[in-house]
């Protein structure tokens, strides 16, 4: 197994020029219709990004030991070289696009990445706006393990995937070339992700390529200007808060639930799942959700009081 670099490691020089690139631009080149940069939101943000370097390395110590198990018990092996990498590449963003829209639609996997959701403000901090539970992602990875690729290779492509990621959160780049915005996720098709309106809800899962989306038909192109945060605001920027409000509200419908059959639609279900009894009410979003777009309704943002 050839040594692969920590790509995360090596970039965040990058992330650190970029960003502050980018504020300085909204400084000289005010924009009134961007969201732009709000203090606490961005210091939030970079606080849940060195909180999930902390946990992440605690995650990994189970993890790692669960895909050396599979490695080890799989047969097959696919070596690291110039020609495997790149198709690795492209299967673990296959797979990420898989674990992305899982994560939206099962309630469980939302409590996770609503963190990446949480904040109204569109800029290079808000991809550094990680979640603290990423325990719920592995398993998605788990078949190219089993097909012989290796944890380290899974892990480097991973890392790649998540800082190819990082420039598309951003308000200063407008649409790109065709041939480009058909092929890779760009920043108009993640602010079609990262907005609350409903044609936009549970859209663009893609990491790199946009591509799954096209395929798998999740994909709408940017038209209206998008609405940034969750159908239901957390007026917050507590960063152990914004890392747990969903879980905690998980754990109240699962407390009120009247029956098991609730209490697993409440944790497996859609974000925006209640209760055949309560269908027929005015609907309530849960704290924080954001409810799958085949519930086809767009909602208006409201905020939750500070706690």
């Amino acid at each position: 197994m050839p040594h692969l670099p920590d790509v995360v490691l090596w970039s965040v020089p990058a992330f650190v020029l970029l960003t502050v690139v980018e504020m300085v631009s909204f400084r000289l080149h005010p924009d009134e219709e961007a969201e732009g940069y709000e203090a606490k939101d961005a210091a939030t943000s970079v606080g849940m990004g060195l909180g999930s370097l902390v946990f992440d390395a605690l995650w990994k110590i189970p993890i790692v030991a669960i895909y050396a198990a599979v490695y080890e018990l799989t047969p097959l092996r696919i070596p690291v070289l110039w020609w495997t990498l790149p198709l690795m590449l492209l299967a673990q963003d296959f797979f990420y696009y898989w674990s992305h829209r899982g994560h939206h639609v099962i309630r469980v996997l939302w409590a996770c990445h609503v963190v990446h959701h949480s904040s109204k403000k569109f800029n290079l901090t808000t991809a550094l706006r990680q979640p603290w539970t990423t325990w719920t992602v592995w398993p998605f990875y788990v078949p190219m393990i089993a097909l012989g690729v290796h944890p380290a290779a899974i892990a480097f492509t991973s890392g790649a995937n998540l800082v190819y990621q990082f420039w598309v959160h951003t308000e200063r780049i407008g649409k790109l070339p065709r041939p480009v915005e058909f092929l890779f996720n760009t920043p108009s098709h993640h602010r079609v992700h990262h907005a609350s309106q409903g044609g936009y809800l549970d859209r663009n899962f893609g990491g790199i390529l946009i591509i799954w989306d096209r395929v798998f038909g999740s994909f709408v192109a940017e038209t209206e200007r998008p609405v940034y945060g969750l159908t239901k605001n957390i007026a917050t920027f507590n960063p152990l808060r914004v890392a747990t409000h969903e879980y905690a509200a998980i754990a109240r419908d699962i407390r009120a639930a009247g029956s098991w059959s609730a209490r697993a639609g409440h944790l497996f279900r859609g974000p925006g799942w209640r209760p055949a009894a309560t269908k027929g009410a005015a609907p309530v979003a849960a704290q924080g959700e954001a409810p799958v777009a085949a519930q086809g309704e767009a909602r208006p943002a409201v905020e939750e009081p500070v706690t």
